[in-house]
């Protein structure tokens, strides 16, 4: 019976337990003005998230790699060619709530301000990099509190409604004194990435 259990394993691809969709975005650097600098999308008012500071990406779809996706939005949001854009490697990746988001940093090899993006996209920006390894984000500490209404079944476990739920609290960053609001996961990958370059 091992060897059964084995045969089935061995050949098994592990999956997020409760993952609903898997999302593949783009950190892009752009070389404007004499640095590199990390380009940035403010999301139009017709999407979700209307107005909101974000990177290229959207859904993996049936059939694609994270990385042809990640190439694929890219194109759509920017109206790249795919000779334009090249992918320099994956960083730490987010599994929030049923979602897996993952992270390339690109390079793209064009002149941002010609870029005409498409409807889904307001306005680009970018900030040098240089500032970003400069400035931090800061952490804001957000609580989230038990509706005791809502139907769970609290008297089966000890401590019932006073039971210490690990997820109560999460640490949002901010950037503070930029010229845009980038914050929530785009600020959490601009981080990480300023963070695997000074440790490199």
């Amino acid at each position: 019976m091992p060897n059964e259990f084995r045969e089935f394993l061995v050949n098994y691809q592990p999956q997020p337990l409760g993952e609903k969709r898997s999302y593949a975005v783009v950190l892009p650097l752009v070389w404007s003005d004499q640095q590199w600098q990390v380009l940035y999308e403010v999301r139009s008012e017709s999407i979700s998230q209307p107005g909101e500071v974000s990177f290229p990406g959207g859904g993996i779809e049936d059939g694609e790699t994270a990385e042809e996706a990640a190439i694929r939005e890219v194109m759509e949001e920017l109206n790249l060619r795919p000779d334009q854009i090249e992918l320099l490697g994956e960083i730490d990746y987010l599994v929030f709530e049923r979602s897996t988001i993952r992270c390339f940093v690109g390079h793209l090899q064009v002149d941002w301000r010609s870029i005409q993006p498409n409807e889904e996209v307001a306005r680009l920006f970018t900030v040098p990099l240089k500032t970003l390894m400069e400035q931090g984000p800061k952490y804001y500490p957000l609580y989230l509190r038990l509706d005791p209404e809502q139907d769970f079944p609290f008297e089966r476990i000890r401590g019932g409604r006073s039971y210490p739920f690990s997820h109560h609290k999460r640490s949002i960053p901010f950037y503070e004194n930029l010229p845009e609001n980038i914050w929530g996961m785009t600020a959490q990958f601009t981080h990480r990435f300023v963070e695997l370059m000074k440790g490199n």
